[in-house]
């Protein structure tokens, strides 16, 4: 199928348009090849990139995500090459600002595979890892920009004869019979269909860089492990990234609603000033002082959030997976591996209420829409658990904000205080969605 004109496509393959060539758009098309052959399933993705070039820095991947990537066979991402595993063993450290001190760490509580511990990746070898397991069968069209979608409606007791049609802004346009919106925090599928929902800044930004591990490895008492370093009104995140690399992200918490705030217009993967970031942490430990010596440069990343969707699929025919599905803002370093479990969940949906080996029949409109239920009541529930936790920790971020203000300042034991009880995230980083999914489908059986 070509994206140069409206094809009424007489392919008697059922056909799966993917908008967004990241993370969840190509495990969505892996997945989805696992389950069908080609003869069975046309998958197509389009991005408006006119090369795959991930933008950002660094990525974690926790037990869930990693999990059904090797599932799925995408071996390489696994490889220790790729992907830095902590010595410690524990997922996260957390220091303190000043005296380096650790004042907390997260633990594996079930039994995670070795290959399955969280593993920190330059986003750039997480995404060539995904590209070279997309199967060939896969057509991949850049260049393309969305500009709108139309849902016709079919008969749901009969073989599809609805669809989506999908426009470019280059003019053409393409017909499928699902439509997988994985096009961002910034979808434009998700404005078109949920046009209520409003992303709104947190009030934070990610100054973040990567860079050759060389360039600060001769720094003294520099820890191994990856480490948040937990100050009052902002942290430091430092760690090895699997081919030798190594990641700085820095957090800056301000009040969102001041405007004279100069980085409340901030562009995404913008420049940073390295100056100004250097600032934030002059006073910390020296291993902190150090470090911002040593980095080369900054980007800055502004942070989104938005409340959680009554729904994640639309109109019988759109899906939507990823930060287009849920506006989480990065929370907990947990976006890539929610968007790889949202794509495996989609193919375990399908793939129940339409069998892989229907070659030449297509799924009724009926059982299409049964699929994206099933999707829907597999991961709506979990990712809406995140996004109100976000919300609540935003309200607490807005209310120290508020304090400075008034001239209250947190405590040191007050700091201390909040990373012990910080909430406990094992319910998501070893989440099975293989068990959610089996739960879930019970219902759906005969």
């Amino acid at each position: 199928m070509k994206a140069t004109e409206t094809s009424p496509s007489p392919d008697p393959a059922f056909r799966v348009l993917i908008i967004g060539a990241g993370i969840a758009g190509l495990t969505a098309a892996i997945a989805l090849r696992k389950f069908y052959p080609p003869e069975t399933l046309h998958i197509a993705i389009y991005d408006q990139a006119t090369q795959l070039r991930e933008i950002g820095a660094s990525i974690g991947l926790n037990p869930s995500g990693l999990r059904i990537l090797d599932k799925l066979g995408v071996h390489a991402a696994l490889d220790p090459s790729v992907a830095f595993r902590q010595p410690s063993g524990w997922p996260m450290v957390y220091r303190h600002w000043l005296t380096g001190e650790i004042i907390g760490h997260d633990e594996v509580k079930g039994k995670v595979e070795e290959k399955h511990r969280m593993a920190r990746f330059h986003r750039a070898s997480l995404q060539r890892a995904l590209v070279e397991a997309l199967p060939a069968s896969v057509e991949l069209g850049l260049g393309k920009k969305l500009q709108g979608v139309e849902v016709r409606s079919g008969d749901e007791e009969e073989e599809l004869d609805g669809g989506v049609k999908v426009t470019f802004a280059d003019g053409s346009a393409v017909e499928a019979d699902l439509l997988v919106g994985a096009d961002g925090i910034h979808s434009n599928i998700r404005k078109q269909f949920a046009p209520d929902h409003e992303l709104r800044w947190t009030g934070m930004v990610a100054f973040r860089a990567a860079f050759d591990y060389s360039k600060v490895q001769h720094i003294k008492g520099l820890p191994e492990d990856a480490v948040f370093w937990t100050g009052h009104e902002r942290t430091l995140f430092a760690s090895r990234l699997g081919k030798d690399q190594y990641t700085v992200v820095g957090l800056n918490s301000s009040d969102p609603n001041d405007q004279s705030n100069p980085y409340r217009h901030a562009q995404w993967n913008g420049p940073g000033d390295l100056e100004f970031f250097r600032s934030l942490y002059q006073g910390w430990n020296p291993v902190i002082e150090a470090l911002m010596d040593a980095v080369p440069y900054v980007k800055t990343y502004p942070n989104f959030a938005g409340t959680a969707l009554p729904s994640l699929v639309f109109d019988n025919r759109v899906a939507l997976l990823g930060d287009a599905a849920h506006t989480h803002g990065g929370a907990f370093g947990a976006g890539g591996s929610l968007a790889i479990n949202d794509a495996y969940a989609l193919a375990l949906a399908l793939a129940h209420i339409w069998p892989p080996d229907a070659k030449g029949i297509k799924p009724s409109g009926k059982q299409l829409k049964m699929a994206l239920d099933l999707y829907d009541e597999t991961r709506r529930p979990l990712v809406t658990k995140v996004l109100s936790i976000v919300h609540s920790q935003g309200q607490a971020r807005r209310l120290a904000a508020s304090n400075k203000l008034n001239g209250t300042t947190e405590t040191d034991a007050e700091l201390k205080a909040r990373i012990a009880n910080r909430p406990e995230m094992v319910w998501l980083t070893e989440h099975d969605v293989d068990a959610e999914f089996q739960a879930v489908s019970a219902r759906y059986r005969g």
